[in-house]
């Protein structure tokens, strides 16, 4: 079982990035004099990469506090059809986050949030680690917002001490850091507690350091991604290469790197990998066919409006 842990939430998508989507149809707001009309679309990094590990058959599990009304219903709905456990999901009255999205011309998005007094951010960690866990997966809002990010940051050093292989995504939305150089020195001090570090070329700038000090600190790996140019990676006993990216038509990069992960924790479960000791056993060749895996899972994200990762059919095997 591999248990991504952290927020889920409503993207609110320009309509001509896309449309209105299925899954919470009629909730899209009308547009104004100068505004697009938004359609609402499942999302939140963490919730995105269960439901990409679900649709790629991995055994799947979400650990989050989601709210009762119509959006977390929706929220919910769409775990459970991606074939993800929703036990450990604790539920609450307070409405669902907000993130209103606005698509560049390449595709790229950016983020408005709407937090205030939201369910995810009320995350308490749980009394003990949900069966059968061999993987966690941590990152995005839910590292930053409190009280749910103490809560969160406990779930991960707990994992890490009990031998749980321990996924870390920053995944930084730099308009919800109040204080940037708080939130670097609380990163550095979770990396003793990571595994598997995956961020992007422009994580990795605002964060600062390289992956070579990053490893010192504790990950046995570090993948950085840098957009249609592809993945690079880093690893403790210096196996370093980079994989090109998958060329596609871009719709956006709504959930492309949380793709990414779940690509990665799918491949490396696939082959029996989910161990520091494990990682240091795949070499040049086992990460390459990897990384290219996921290069091709996040191309075919790309190609789509919103947060839509790739069914298993949709690839060849990890």
């Amino acid at each position: 079982m591999i248990v991504v842990a952290g927020e889920a939430l409503i993207d609110l998508v320009p309509q001509d990035a896309g449309g209105e989507p299925d899954s919470v149809r009629h909730a899209g707001a009308g547009g104004g004099a100068g505004l697009p009309a938004l359609a609402p679309r499942l999302g939140g990094g963490p919730y995105n990469t269960a439901v990409a590990l679900g649709r790629l058959g991995s055994p799947v599990a979400f650990c989050s506090r989601v709210s009762r009304d119509v959006f977390g219903e929706a929220l919910l709905y769409g775990l459970r059809t991606a074939g993800v456990d929703v036990t450990p999901v604790q539920r609450g009255p307070e409405p669902t986050t907000l993130a209103v999205a606005s698509i560049g011309a390449d595709g790229s998005a950016g983020y408005s949030f709407y937090v205030e007094g939201t369910a995810d951010r009320l995350f308490e960690a749980p009394d003990r680690l949900p069966d059968g866990v061999r993987a966690m997966l941590f990152g995005t809002c839910s590292l930053v917002l409190e009280p749910g990010a103490s809560a969160y940051e406990e779930l991960m050093r707990r994992a890490a001490a009990s031998g749980v292989f321990t996924a870390l995504d920053p995944n930084v939305r730099a308009g919800l850091i109040p204080d940037a150089d708080a939130y670097r020195t609380r990163f550095k001090s979770w990396l003793p507690s990571v595994t598997l570090l995956k961020l992007s070329r422009e994580d990795a700038d605002w964060l600062g350091g390289t992956p070579h000090e990053w490893l010192a600190a504790g990950p046995a790996a570090v993948v950085v991604t840098h957009g249609g140019d592809g993945l690079s990676l880093y690893t403790r006993d210096r196996t370093e290469l980079r994989v090109p990216g998958e060329k596609v038509d871009v719709v956006d990069t709504i959930g492309a790197g949380d793709t990414v992960n779940a690509a990665l924790l799918h491949g490396l479960r696939a082959r029996d990998a989910l161990s520091a000791d494990a990682l240091a056993g795949l070499g040049a060749e086992g990460w390459t066919d990897l990384l290219r895996f996921a290069a091709r899972a996040a191309a075919l994200t790309c190609s789509r409006a919103g947060a839509e990762p790739p069914y298993a059919a949709e690839l060849a095997r990890p």
